[in-house]
């Protein structure tokens, strides 16, 4: 029986969102690709954090800062999945963009300061050799 391998591509999509994560890239680093109808964006290495949880590893992204009024990031929740040798297997999961409210007027920072949206995405993780 051939031993289980771990993934290190998982490539998801729904109608808006096209991800693509990878856990190491032929320099040693993450590398995590989002695309949406108007934003084309890359991120590796530090710009990547990923933390393991009870669910999955949540691995996030910035993907819009300001100055002075709050940031916007994006979360892929990637799930466990075990792969025989050279197979690639069919995932669903879910992405969650999340808005940071922060004003530098101090009295407009009450109430709840981030603001969630839940995507479905389905796609496939696989083991590649970089």
């Amino acid at each position: 029986m051939a031993t289980a391998v771990m993934p290190n591509l998982y490539q998801v999509q729904n109608n808006q969102l096209h991800i693509s994560y990878s856990t190491s890239g032929i320099d040693g680093k993450p590398h995590f690709h989002y695309q949406n109808a108007s934003h084309s964006l890359n991120f590796s290495g530090e710009q990547i954090h990923a933390e393991s949880t009870d669910i999955g590893t949540l691995v996030s992204v910035r993907i819009r800062l300001t100055v002075d009024s709050g940031s916007t990031s994006f979360s892929l929740l990637v799930p466990t999945v075990n792969l025989q040798p050279n197979q690639t297997a069919p995932i669903q999961t879910i992405g969650i963009t999340t808005v940071h409210r922060f004003s530098i007027l101090p009295a407009l920072n009450a109430g709840q300061t981030e603001l969630y949206s839940v995507e479905a995405l389905s796609g496939t993780a696989q083991h590649v050799a970089f």
